[in-house]
């Protein structure tokens, strides 16, 4: 493999890119962010177990009020410790998680949980065409999603009825959108929305790895 070709996946030489879905660290490799927001990954994505690294109903805050340091697209670590209290119930969910070996998982901020939706929506249900641009994911996207693009998973664990698919439901990020709403993300068709923060969505956590 070319240099060039190295770059532009945003890795360093030697490293090697583990297949989308497949276990890893602790969970299963969901792709690449670049927090500079320039292309170049910086971190690789691992979506914890469903078994036990998601929730069926939580909400984001039991109130619709103001939460400080949560208003990063793509820092999840920070936003979700700040909410690592019972008035967060969703964040305080994943922080509370231990998994295999590890206890660094968190409530992924908008534009991570965006990245394991791209590569791993579950259904073949059209996309919403009025989201899905993420300059943090790896490549970059500039424009939001076609019907058709992205395209239902690959990897067979995460498609519609076996045991690691996301839920055709919503999803909290732990992304602030105003004082009373947060972004969540449907993970039947993309869509991206923020609603209040009281309303209880599934949670799933993740991790990070530094590439």
């Amino acid at each position: 493999m070319s240099g060039i070709h190295l770059a532009l996946l945003g890795m360093n030489f030697g490293a090697a890119i583990p297949d989308i879905g497949a276990a890893y660290e602790g969970g299963f490799f969901a792709g690449q962010i670049s927090t500079a927001g320039n292309g170049i990954a910086d971190y690789n994505l691992v979506i914890a177990p469903k078994s036990s690294g998601e929730n069926s109903g939580k909400q984001w805050k039991t109130s619709n009020t103001s939460t400080s340091g949560t208003s990063s697209v793509i820092d999840g670590p920070t936003n979700s410790a700040n909410m690592n209290d019972a008035s967060h119930p969703a964040a305080q969910f994943c922080e509370g998680l231990t998994i295999g070996t590890f206890s660094d998982w968190y409530m992924p901020a908008k534009n991570e949980l965006e990245v394991c939706y791209f590569n791993l929506k579950p259904t073949t249900t059209s996309n919403n065409t009025g989201s899905g641009t993420n300059t943090n994911a790896v490549p970059s996207r500039g424009s939001n999603y076609t019907a058709g693009t992205p395209a239902q998973t690959a990897a067979t664990d995460f498609q519609t009825g076996n045991t690691e698919e996301f839920t055709a439901y919503y999803y909290w990020s732990s992304t602030e959108a105003s004082a009373a709403n947060a972004w969540a993300q449907d993970f039947t068709n993309g869509n991206q929305l923020s609603d209040g923060k009281n309303s209880s969505f599934r949670v799933r956590a993740v991790r990070r790895v530094a590439v």
